[in-house]
């Protein structure tokens, strides 16, 4: 299969939010009320919000076959740890249902993590990100190398909260 995995530029939101429509919904179904999926949604997915998150550092990139997208990835700088550490924030990763299970997913966090390593500029980096505790993709980020450093539950709005693992690799 010819995956290509190309960084995304403003005409790709679109795309993005389109396939955001299809994937997210599916991921979270059994896990979010449909409130918090459309407010989610709209907070993360409308297209002003993911010019938004561009114009903040937000970096994207797009998995396709034959141009056709299968899934996404966004990272961005987040913070500097007092070791020096630069700590990046997975964003994003998510593959269209029909694609799980096809090396995706794997080759986006590898594009994600060589982002950070051509553009960090400290001694070391980490690549973090939180994902639902229920969400079964937390065995995928195991299986990829990454650890639960911490969970939480963060408020996100109108009396809704992500109840997440924080989790993390070297890169």
């Amino acid at each position: 299969m010819d995956i290509s995995i190309k960084r995304a530029c403003e005409k790709d939101l679109q795309t993005i939010h389109e396939m955001a429509e299809v994937v997210f919904r599916e991921t979270y179904k059994t896990i979010l009320s449909p409130e918090q999926m459309d407010y989610m949604m709209e907070w993360m997915y409308s297209l002003p919000s993911l010019k938004d998150q561009v114009d903040r550092g937000h970096v994207y990139y797009i998995a396709r076959v034959k141009d056709e997208p299968q899934g996404y990835v966004s990272v961005r700088k987040d913070s500097v740890d007092e070791d020096g550490t630069e700590v990046w924030h997975l964003e994003k990763i998510y593959v269209m249902p029909l694609a799980q299970g096809s090396g995706f997913g794997h080759r986006l966090l590898e594009t994600a993590k060589q982002h950070v390593r051509d553009n960090h500029s400290g001694v070391r980096a980490r690549i973090e990100l939180n994902v639902n505790r229920n969400n079964p993709a937390v065995g995928f980020y195991l299986k990829e190398g990454l650890t639960i450093l911490r969970q939480g539950d963060f408020p996100i709005g109108n009396g809704f909260y992500m109840n997440d693992y924080i989790m993390g690799v070297g890169v």
